[in-house]
């Protein structure tokens, strides 16, 4: 198969959620023999310069980079308001992408084109019009979900108002947009459940996927666990569930655990959070290599408390042999066991409890951690989740008589 890839964003170099998922099925359809073709919006919040990019991840995927400015314009978010179109959406809509895309689809022929998130679906239009293509939408999330969660948690009257806003906006652009489409592609069961209440085309759940012989697994403990986080802050609920650990769970470990060190690492570390004079929070910022980062820690804490789709660094840190302390919403998509390979803290008590649990018996924490390696194993292998994509594919062909739910 020839499959076509619009991204919102470069999935190289895959330093944060968005391009590792994008990554990972890339790297799956190249391995599976297929041809794959790359159009990514390239903006200021994750710019990359092509000159950076592999000469033969270029061979590979043909990519081409498309500069689109997504700055918030404060006169347009403004006027905004009196449409009912979605501003998430709009920022998104580029003549030059349009452009290329059209010059793109009019030299070659595709059995596919993905589009990598929600706001690659304004290209639909010029899609049908320049190609015979199926197109599947990808979905990383419930796009609107994450802001009705993000409103639900904000406190001035103002802001909150202006939050739904903007998720009732994107709401109503999300659900008609399923219809446009061929197939949708989303990455948890509980997000293709979600969909399949509001569309009648063919859904599946794709989750993000590693080759588990990528990761080495550590999970022994010497002394005492080490706690850590590691995940992009400028993804507004990871800054969020930061924010709520530091100011309302941390007092309390330390109560219980007087030598308990938080370290964060991440991209684009706010200034609250760099200019913090806390002993008890180490803020690392950007790590030359996560992998790395997670062997030489213990316990991932993933304090979330908005957000949807699946968190991406929470399957890395199993694969690599990790206890995960998290919320259900940071655990949503992922088929768990609860206590056996990962810890569900829904609240501060028990996100405290578990912290000095495992302090205090570092051992829980290895068993977990191996417990959740096996999971990754035999769920999360990109091999097997690229097979059931590619069904997919073909059950979505002009008159295929293949079922595949």
């Amino acid at each position: 198969m020839k499959i076509l890839l619009l991204c919102n964003k470069p999935p190289y170099p895959a330093s944060e959620g968005g391009p590792m998922a994008m990554n990972s099925i890339i790297s799956g359809l190249l391995e599976a023999g297929h041809q794959v073709k790359i159009l990514a919006i390239n903006s200021e919040k994750y710019h990359v310069k092509e000159s950076d990019i592999p000469e033969e991840y270029k061979k590979k995927t043909g990519i081409e980079l498309i500069d689109v400015d997504l700055t918030v314009n404060p006169l347009n978010a403004f006027l905004n308001l009196f449409t009912k179109k979605s501003y998430h959406v709009e920022r998104f809509i580029s003549k030059e992408f349009k452009d290329k895309l059209t010059e793109v689809l009019e030299k070659e022929q595709f059995d596919v084109v993905q589009l990598e998130m929600l706001y690659m679906a304004p290209y639909v239009e010029t899609i049908r019009k320049h190609s015979k293509a199926m197109i599947v939408l990808r979905t990383h999330n419930v796009e609107h979900k994450i802001w009705e969660r993000i409103a639900k948690e904000t406190k001035f009257f103002a802001k909150r108002w202006y939050i739904n806003h903007l998720a009732k906006t994107l709401k109503e652009y999300e659900l008609s947009a399923l219809e446009t489409v061929d197939g949708i592609a989303a990455i948890t069961r509980k997000d293709a459940a979600f969909f399949r209440k509001y569309c009648s085309k063919p859904i599946i759940d794709i989750p993000y996927g590693v080759y588990p012989e990528q990761f080495t697994p550590k999970s022994e403990i010497d002394g005492k666990p080490k706690f850590y986080h590691i995940g992009s802050m400028n993804w507004m609920p990871n800054e969020e569930g930061i924010r709520w650990f530091i100011d309302e769970v941390l007092p309390k470990t330390v109560e219980k655990v007087p030598n308990f060190v938080y370290h964060l690492a991440g991209r684009s570390m706010p200034e609250w959070l760099t200019s913090l004079n806390n002993p008890h929070v180490d803020v690392i910022g950007e790590v030359p290599d996560a992998k790395e980062f997670v062997s030489n820690n213990d316990v991932a804490i993933v304090p979330l408390l908005s957000g949807s789709g699946i968190r991406i660094k929470i399957i890395e840190s199993m694969a690599l042999g990790k206890t995960v302390i998290t919320t259900r919403v940071g655990a949503e998509g992922i088929q768990y066991d609860e206590d056996v390979n990962i810890i569900i803290a829904e609240n501060k008590a028990k996100m405290v409890e578990a912290i000095r649990s495992l302090n205090e018996n570092p051992q829980t924490a290895v068993k977990i951690g191996q417990a959740a390696r096996k999971l990754v194993e035999e769920t999360y292998d990109n091999r097997k989740i690229i097979a059931r994509l590619l069904m997919f594919y073909e059950q979505i062909k002009p008159g295929s008589k293949i079922s595949f739910l």
